[in-house]
């Protein structure tokens, strides 16, 4: 797949099959976040791969907007080090989307859940045993789409500007 292929079709997706997602695949993903750029090559990330039913359960109890994360046959929470990078929001953000699009690009569906300086970030470090100076940023539901949502976007001449702000 292309590359504006897999930005243009990447949907947000939030209800999954029962079709669990094979290690090889799972492992491609998280490569793909691996790769993402970071400010001076920190490389501020880690990832934690919830399987368990009962751990999603309690991260999904915790997100605001996660409610749907227990049908998705896995979670990959992003974790950064705030002190081992001057930009660790921007690098776990680049990591996350690089994971999404990496996802769609080899047919899965996937939704980002931020997480990052919300009102739940606390309780969701507890479920996944996040040490207290690092930060949860996203959590991503992973899985095999049993929907196919549609998308709108504002047109382009809305959004760009020349030279200025206008």
């Amino acid at each position: 797949m292309e590359a504006m292929e897999a930005i243009l079709g990447r949907r947000s997706i939030r209800s999954y099959q029962a079709r669990e997602v094979p290690e090889e695949v799972l492992n491609q993903v998280l490569q793909a976040g691996r790769w993402a750029p970071s400010a001076s090559n920190f490389q501020p990330c880690k990832f934690i791969v919830v399987r368990d039913p009962k751990v999603k359960g309690d991260l999904a109890r915790t997100a605001t907007y996660g409610k749907f994360l227990t049908e998705a046959p896995l979670a990959v929470a992003v974790v950064v080090d705030p002190w081992s990078s001057n930009h660790p929001v921007e690098d776990g953000a680049a990591a996350t989307l690089n994971m999404l699009l990496a996802a769609y690009a080899m047919g899965l569906g996937s939704c980002w859940i931020g997480v990052y300086n919300s009102s739940y970030e606390d309780k969701a470090r507890k479920v996944l045993g996040i040490p207290d100076d690092r930060r949860l940023l996203s959590i991503i539901a992973l899985g095999y789409a049993a929907e196919s949502p549609g998308s709108s976007r504002v047109e382009l001449a809305q959004l760009v500007c020349y030279e200025r702000y206008s």
